[in-house]
């Protein structure tokens, strides 16, 4: 599987990455065996960047990560978590499903993007990933913490860096504005951008994708499937974390048709899809069994044939100035 550098010490990420939200038990559970075994095929596909947060089934997903990966060396793969959440116990009873994740309530999450919170974050991702230093670290949802964020936990962030106990620095969000102020104002290696460069939303493409190849700023793709849709396009199917509106469903539906039409998945089109700008170094997928790793694996092998492009362009399903991949690049 083919590699990209991320920053200024080279940090190699595949270009296929497998995210770890549900592994952190996202929306249902999912037995340890069962994470362990859908990195092992992950890993086994060639997929050797995994990235994960504190937030991700409250601290669930870096601990079975960190289980998985304590037998490998630490040079053969790169991680990512990140910071902005802190874990603190909490002596509630139930679970943490209002939040997402099938999980008992055992700690509460704190905002926190102060620079003492930054650290402690890092350290307590350490402990639970069984680690002593981390690859790249991003700033989390920093969304209604723009002034906290840029004032104290990304100077943090390239404190950290210097001092070598993290190698690449950068944000993840689910919007496009914030990441291209980042990209502007900041010396970040690398930014993930979720749900916001796919086949259905490409609203990272006006500024963000620009101004990250203008910078050399690497951006790794979220949320392809955007939360579903495009893994399987139907009535009651979600799209960007809530019931899917029954025109975007049909847009989704027409380009399932348009990709059998063209004897390709609708999903092998969507991992492709943002690898047609430059600016796109990887995208990650958030698979939670074996039978998903290998779906996921196989998709993003598939050639996607340039008429497929043509075609959505031609049927106004793809705007005219949205750049779609070389073949070479579908592969």
């Amino acid at each position: 599987m083919r590699t990209h550098a991320l920053g200024r010490g080279g940090v190699p990420v595949t270009a296929l990455g497998l995210g770890t939200a549900a592994l952190g038990n996202l929306y249902t559970p999912v037995r340890d065996d069962e994470a362990y075994d859908a990195v092992d095929a992950a890993w086994d596909a060639g997929i050797r960047y995994f990235d994960t947060a504190p937030h991700y089934g409250l601290g669930l997903a870096e601990r079975r990560l960190g289980e998985y990966l304590r037998g490998r060396p630490t040079t053969s793969y790169t991680l990512s978590t990140k910071v902005g959440r802190l874990l603190e116990p909490h002596d509630g009873r139930g679970d943490d499903r209002k939040n997402g994740f099938a999980v008992p309530a055992s700690h509460r999450r704190v905002w926190d993007f102060g620079a003492a919170g930054v650290r402690r974050s890092i350290e307590d991702s350490l402990g639970r990933l069984g680690l002593d230093r981390i690859d790249v670290v991003y700033l989390h949802d920093p969304d209604d913490h723009a002034e906290q964020a840029f004032r104290e936990a990304y100077p943090e962030l390239e404190r950290l860096r210097g001092e070598g106990l993290v190698d690449a620095i950068g944000a993840g969000m689910n919007q496009a504005r914030m990441l291209t102020r980042f990209v502007r104002d900041t010396d970040v290696d690398v930014v993930l951008c979720a749900g916001r460069y796919s086949l259905l939303d490409q609203r990272a493409l006006p500024d963000l994708l620009p101004e990250a190849a203008a910078h050399g700023v690497p951006v790794v793709i979220g949320g392809v499937y955007n939360s579903g849709l495009l893994a399987d396009p139907r009535q009651g199917a979600t799209f960007d974390y809530a019931l899917a509106a029954p025109s975007v469903v049909e847009r989704a539906l027409k380009f399932r048709k348009l990709a059998e039409r063209h004897g390709i998945s609708l999903r092998a089109a969507a991992l492709a899809f943002p690898f047609g700008h430059p600016a796109v170094t990887g995208v990650l997928v958030g698979p939670r069994s074996v039978a998903e790793v290998l779906d996921a694996a196989e998709q993003f092998a598939t050639p996607v044939p340039p008429e497929f492009w043509a075609e959505a362009r031609a049927r106004n399903l793809l705007a005219a100035d949205v750049p779609t991949p070389e073949p070479e690049e579908s592969a």
